[in-house]
């Protein structure tokens, strides 16, 4: 019998900030080797700006607000549930609109020494140029664990950041995500607008909300439901342990292949 783990959750509740124009808090910390995760709000027409490092990739995924990033001569408008990244860009600014202040995530990741080698093998492309894109956009799959009435979409592909895949599932109850495991990574799940569901790993259970963020205990035996009624829709994170673990995306067959 597995060993009865809880499901590390943190709810982010998109607070406001009043007096100063930017905020930012480490969540989830040392949950993750090499992974740091910041909850950050940009105030109304305020700007903060990224500096590339070689030893690591930074990922932003938008959740609320609008506003623009601009990187390297190009300027992409920032909407709820998009991502980006600037790569190679030496400096990228991110910039909140007049309106309303903007909420994102920041996920800070080291790269190995065996990393900064598997790079040099990535199409420059997706190295180089910074890379945008608003989730509803990005390529659909299927899954044999989930039902054809799931749309998954992948917004991070891997081949960009050594290790790293994400994407979105959206379904509506009464539905499911089959139990399964892989021990060969660890996951995050990030609750987006209207999600409400149980998620379940070994013999423990949790409440998954909108704006949530999750841990899956490495290596257990997970799914999550849906009631009738309700919406299940989540960002996955996947942080592989080995490029060899990156085998598990072969279950993702993409819609017209």
């Amino acid at each position: 019998m597995k060993k009865h783990q809880e499901i590390p959750l943190v709810a982010l509740h998109l607070r406001e900030v009043k007096n100063e124009s930017f905020y930012s808090e480490s969540i989830l910390e040392n949950h993750i080797d090499g992974v740091h995760i910041e909850y950050c709000v940009l105030k109304a027409n305020e700007v903060v700006h990224d500096h590339s490092q070689e030893e690591s990739k930074t990922i932003y995924i938008f959740l609320k607000g609008k506003g623009e990033v601009v990187a390297e001569n190009q300027t992409h408008e920032i909407v709820a549930e998009s991502i980006f990244l600037p790569n190679s860009v030496e400096q990228s600014a991110i910039k909140c609109g007049a309106l309303e202040q903007l909420h994102f995530l920041k996920i800070s990741c080291e790269l190995t020494a065996e990393d900064l080698v598997d790079l040099q093998d990535f199409p420059i492309e997706n190295i180089q140029n910074p890379y945008f894109a608003k989730f509803s956009a990005c390529q659909s799959y299927t899954e044999p664990i989930k039902s054809q009435n799931t749309i998954s979409r992948t917004i991070l592909p891997n081949k960009i950041i050594p290790r790293i895949a994400m994407g979105t599932v959206e379904t509506v109850g009464p539905d499911s995500v089959g139990a399964h495991e892989h021990p060969m990574l660890e996951q995050l799940f990030l609750g987006l607008v209207g999600n409400k569901c149980t998620v379940y790993a070994d013999d423990t259970q949790v409440e998954f909300l909108e704006h949530s963020l999750l841990h899956i205990p490495l290596g257990s035996r997970h799914s999550v439901s849906v009631e009738e009624g309700e919406s299940l829709h989540y960002v996955w994170m996947d942080f592989f342990l080995t490029k060899q673990g990156e085998d598990w995306l072969d279950t993702h067959i993409v819609d017209g292949q």
